[in-house]
């Protein structure tokens, strides 16, 4: 007995090691400031993305390379609203995120019904539709010249400035998202998810209207990506087609299986260490994309469901 409740303990500590790791990284960034600050900023915008993806692919089980286009419509939707239209900072947000909602609603109906490779196909194909728009619309969103002069987040007079005040705000809503997936998870809708992610065909036997759950969580996923997209161009006060690229799907989908997909944890953990191995390789020049690699290969190996379930991987785990 004393055995096993030793194993369980060094599992937890184990699992809460690299989340430990991620907010003492975030607390040096707020003391040391700087450089540092903006890339934690970043880091904390695409970990709201990834865990609206980590909805998705890893509560649901479904596949999307789409993601990126609920981001830029956000972000674009607001950018345009309060630069062009001087609307207020979070009404602008807001409608960013009900465009984005929109979309997802008219996209995720029909494209929902197909599987697998059909599905990510489906989706990457929505992703670069968005961004082709972006680039050509040039009237509306700049063309590849973006729009600049975005206000910051404010209610009123009072706005959301200083990098370490808006380190702080980034930081309030990821715990507030985390929070919303922890509960998700618990809930009857997350254990509908996980049920849909082990066999769709027998969560259909038991009940579960499958369609309308996978749309519901296509929806939550898009509007976690159109609020990213939304906080980026305030945090920046600029936006241009670049942002929601590939890249940005390619960097989100490492991020959540470096994290773990499927884990509350996972999506800031993922961020927050994938943002900083560039910044840890720098001084490497040269060989800096080299060890960058290398790192990511090696963390994919050793900890092949994530950073989040390395208690899963001591010796005696199974036995708990």
């Amino acid at each position: 007995m004393t055995t096993l409740r030793n194993i369980i303990s060094r599992n937890r500590l184990a699992a809460l090691a690299p989340l430990a790791i991620a907010l003492f990284a975030l607390a040096y960034a707020f003391l040391a400031g700087g450089y540092l600050v903006t890339v934690m900023s970043f880091a904390l915008i695409y970990a709201i993305f990834v865990t609206g993806l980590n909805l998705f692919m890893g509560y649901a089980g479904q596949v999307t390379f789409g993601h990126n286009a609920f981001a830029a419509l956000g972000g674009y939707g607001s950018a345009v609203l309060t630069s062009t239209y001087g609307w207020p900072p979070l009404a602008g947000l807001a409608a960013g995120i009900a465009l984005a909602l929109f979309a997802a609603l008219l996209v995720g109906y029909p494209t929902l019904r197909l599987k697998g490779h059909y599905l990510a196909m489906a989706t990457l194909a929505i992703g670069l539709i968005v961004y082709e728009i972006a680039v050509q619309w040039q009237a509306v969103t700049g063309g590849y010249m973006g729009l600049s002069g975005i206000p910051p987040i404010g209610i009123g007079r009072f706005e959301i400035i200083s990098d370490r005040m808006q380190l702080m705000f980034l930081a309030a809503v990821v715990a507030l998202t985390m929070w919303s997936a922890i509960r998700l998870r618990s809930s009857r809708f997350g254990r509908a998810l996980v049920a849909i992610a082990g066999s769709e065909d027998a969560a259909r036997a038991l009940g579960i209207d499958v369609a309308h759950y996978k749309l519901m969580a296509f929806l939550l996923s898009a509007g976690c990506a159109a609020l990213a997209g939304s906080l980026f161009v305030h945090v920046v006060g600029f936006v241009s087609p670049e942002v929601f690229g590939l890249h940005m799907v390619v960097l989100a989908f490492t991020m959540l299986y470096v994290g773990g997909i499927g884990t509350a944890a996972g999506p800031l953990i993922g961020a927050v260490i994938i943002s900083l191995l560039p910044e840890t390789f720098r001084a490497l020049k040269d060989y800096q994309d080299l060890a960058y690699g290398a790192g990511l290969i090696l963390l994919l190996i050793y900890a092949p469901k994530g950073l989040a379930s390395l208690g899963s991987l001591l010796p005696g785990s199974k036995n708990q």
